[in-house]
């Protein structure tokens, strides 16, 4: 058992906040540090290179914090800078990956999504993983929408949003696409209006329960498990705390203690 170090998240923003709950959900004794790099985010619009410095200073900030394991709650980051990271620290660390597999795997149609940023749509990270796993398949990229941008802003409920999702999901519905694999941990947040959107004979899959239980193996693996009684929660932006404290509550129904602010 470990009960003296927490885990620790980063994301560029609140999207990784999905991730939060579903490894408190599936590890309640577990206390958890949270990074938002609001400062520097979007990720999904720079370069391999701005993505790796930024992610590395993300997890030179987390280590400071003497976190036991890392989490990486971000696609992008994830499919740019995980090995990158992994080569320079000796945290374990843990990415989010696009779960191509999973929607290959549930298809009837031979016809998939993967619905991203614009970096992670135009990595040869995610190219990699639909020429490992989705050969004779259609798969459809879609890494232009702006949604993560909603999101941020905890606009969940925008008409906006349907709008977008019938200019660039519904279409590729209604050409026999039936399973959507959500590429970016903004996403989740807004699985009901996709879901409204598309219907229910279209499986949609996210990252955060395959991260959480890798999560737990780790720990498990590495006899580190905590039986907090009482675990900690602390939230950290590089953005304005403020502004992150009102989103973060609407995103996850509860109140934050605090949450202060972080200088990578």
């Amino acid at each position: 058992m470990n009960d003296k170090y927490p885990i620790g998240i980063f994301d560029s923003g609140v999207g990784g906040l999905s991730i939060f709950q579903e490894v408190q959900n599936l590890l309640p004794q577990e206390s958890i540090i949270y990074l938002a790099d609001q400062k520097n985010m979007p990720y999904g619009t720079k370069t391999q290179k701005e993505i790796r410095e930024i992610s590395e200073k993300a997890v030179k900030f987390l280590n400071a914090q003497k976190v036991k394991l890392i989490i990486i709650a971000c696609n992008t980051s994830t499919v740019y800078a995980l090995e990158h990271i992994r080569s320079k620290v000796q945290t374990p660390i843990i990415g989010t990956v696009p779960v191509v597999k999973t929607i290959v795997e549930s298809t009837r149609t031979g016809k998939v999504a993967v619905l991203s940023t614009p970096a992670t749509a135009k990595s040869k990270y995610l190219a990699e993983l639909v020429k490992k796993f989705a050969d004779g398949k259609k798969v459809y990229v879609v890494g232009e929408t702006g949604l993560e941008e909603l999101v941020e802003a905890s606009d969940i409920d925008n008409p906006a949003i349907r709008t977008i999702l019938d200019k660039h999901i519904v279409p590729l519905v209604h050409k026999g696409v039936d399973s959507i694999a959500l590429a970016c941990t903004h996403y989740p947040f807004l699985k009901d209006q996709i879901r409204k959107a598309v219907g229910y004979k279209v499986n949609i899959f996210d990252s955060g329960g395959a991260v959480a239980r890798q999560a737990a193996r780790v720990l498990e693996n590495n006899s580190a498990l905590a039986n907090n009684k009482k675990p900690n929660y602390k939230f950290f932006t590089t953005g304005e705390a403020k502004v992150f404290k009102t989103v973060a509550e609407k995103l996850l129904g509860i109140k934050l203690a605090r949450v202060a602010h972080a200088s990578l």
